[in-house]
Parts: C-alpha cells; sequence; structure tokens
C-alpha cells in the first residue's frame, strides 16, 4: 500500500504539470492509453492472458463477471469526480477528503464483512486522520459543491476497495489492474470527444507515457494489498501518500511544512506504527 502510494504520487506530478497545458479528460485518455498498453503486455508475458486465467466461474468468462466490471466501472467513475472536483479545489482540502477513505473502508469491512476491528485500530485511524488534517490544513471557507463531489469520489473509491475483495482469488491481479486501467481510459475517451482536441507535443506524450507507468505500477500494487490485507488494517497505509507528498514538495519546490504540519507528520507516522501491533 505505501509503494502504491509512491507511485500514484509521482503520476499526480506529473499529470499536474502536462495538465497546466491539456484538457484533463484528454491528457487522462492519453495517458490511459499508455497504461493499458503496458498492462497487456505484462498479462501477456506472465502468461495471464490464457484461455485458463480469462475463464471465469463455470463457464461464464471473465470479461462478463459482474464483480470485476463492476469494480472497474466504480473505479472510472471515482477517479474523473475526484479529478474534477481537485480543479476545482485548494488541493489541501481534496487530500483531506480524500484521505477519508480508510474511515470508510473500516466503517463497511466492520458491518458489512464483519471483519473484528478493536478499539486500538479505531482509535489509530482517528489519530492518523487527525494527522491528516493537521498536515493539509484545510480552510474551512474551501468547502462548497466541489468537496462534496469529491467526498462522493471518496465514497465510491471505498466501495471499489471492497468489490476488490469479491474478486476470486485466481483471476490473476494484473487483469484486474488491466480492466481498471481500460474502463478509465473508456470514461475519459468519452469525455474527451466532447471537447475539442489540442495538440499534443512529444514531450507531454513521454511524460504522460511515463505518468501511465507510474499509474500501472500503483495500481497493480494496491491491488495486491487489498486482496492480500486486513483492509482495516491495510488502507491507513494510504495516509503514507501525505509523506511522500511532503518529501516531493521539499525537494522540488522548497515547501517546508510549519508546526501543525510536523505534529501531524508525528501522528501519521505513530498511528501507522501502532496499527502494525494493535489486535
Amino acid at each position: 500500500m505505501s509503494l502504491s502510494m509512491a507511485t500514484f504520487l509521482a503520476n499526480d506530478c506529473l499529470v499536474k504539470y502536462v495538465s497546466e497545458s491539456l484538457p484533463g479528460p484528454q491528457l487522462i485518455f492519453i495517458r490511459g492509453l499508455f497504461s493499458s498498453v503496458f498492462l497487456l503486455a505484462a498479462a501477456r508475458m506472465t502468461g495471464a492472458l490464457r484461455m485458463d486465467s480469462m475463464q471465469g466461474t463455470g463457464t461464464t468468462p471473465l470479461w462478463k463477471d459482474w464483480r470485476l466490471l463492476a469494480r472497474s466501472a466504480l473505479d472510472a467513475v471515482a477517479t474523473m469526480i475526484y479529478l474534477s472536483s481537485l480543479f476545482h479545489l485548494p488541493i489541501g482540502n481534496a487530500t483531506a477528503i480524500n484521505m477519508a477513505t480508510p474511515l470508510v473502508i473500516t466503517l463497511i469491512a466492520a458491518v458489512a464483512l464483519r471483519e473484528r476491528v478493536s478499539r486500538a485500530r479505531w482509535l489509530a485511524i482517528v489519530v492518523g486522520f487527525t494527522g491528516v488534517l493537521l498536515v493539509v490544513q484545510p480552510a474551512a471557507n474551501a468547502f462548497n459543491a466541489w468537496a462534496l463531489l469529491c467526498l462522493s469520489g471518496t465514497l465510491l473509491g471505498a466501495v471499489r476497495d471492497l468489490l476488490t475483495r469479491a474478486i476470486r482469488p485466481n483471476v490473476p491481479t494484473v487483469l484486474i489492474t488491466l480492466a481498471t486501467a481500460m474502463s478509465t481510459c473508456l470514461l475519459a475517451g468519452l469525455i474527451a470527444t466532447q471537447q475539442a482536441w489540442h495538440p499534443v507535443s512529444a514531450r507531454q506524450y513521454a511524460m504522460l507515457g511515463v505518468a501511465g507507468a507510474f499509474l500501472s505500477t500503483g495500481y497493480y500494487l494496491l491491488i495486491v494489498s487489498l486482496r492480500a490485507g486486513e483492509m482495516s488494517v491495510v488502507s491507513p497505509f494510504r495516509y503514507t501518500a501525505l509523506l511522500f507528498a511532503l518529501l516531493v514538495g521539499w525537494a522540488i519546490w522548497g515547501d517546508v511544512p510549519n508546526a501543525l504540519a510536523w505534529m501531524g507528520i508525528t501522528l501519521l507516522v505513530g498511528a501507522g506504527l501502532y496499527m502494525l501491533r494493535a489486535r
């Protein structure tokens, strides 16, 4: 989960730079094409495209598996909703809302999946989220309709993550990742057709290609962590994304956290380490 957050952050940095000159749906579509090509190659190399791997339950092919289709559709919609809200919200506010995912997942996992969530784990999650708020320090006057849209994307993302656990264990992870990339690419492409197409330079193609590679890796690592680990334990390690963001912000833009942010970092790290021991 921590590695997936790092690769997602690398992807976000590249996409954020390219978004200054290209419309969002267009760049997401191009990035999605690169991701799909990379993942198709990986699926072929690993043998995941063999008929026995593509076969679903009984005689139902994998591409008709409602759980895989539902997860892919939810991911595409959640991604577009989050990015749309991000374009209209301060990044701190959007990040704070999105980091509520572990709380939502833990609640659903406890109620729907009947996973045992101890008081210690609940406390660690709340402390971690408090650290998130101290790091991003969202401005109260910036929460508006776009914030509610961002929250809806977070809720969809939580349901998507839970659906990941419902997919049969014998379905190759790379195929789930490929379905995710292709669904997001398709949705972005449909939206892009309703807008004017901007010319793309070789440099922009190269950056989106690298972003696609990071995104594919992040998707794969995220799905592996969700399928292998206990949801209420794994999900809080999404908070590491903020630690990576702070490091990149300092290294590239010279941003230095203030006192409240350092307090938040301490809470985040402490909650993450405690979660490893909590029962």
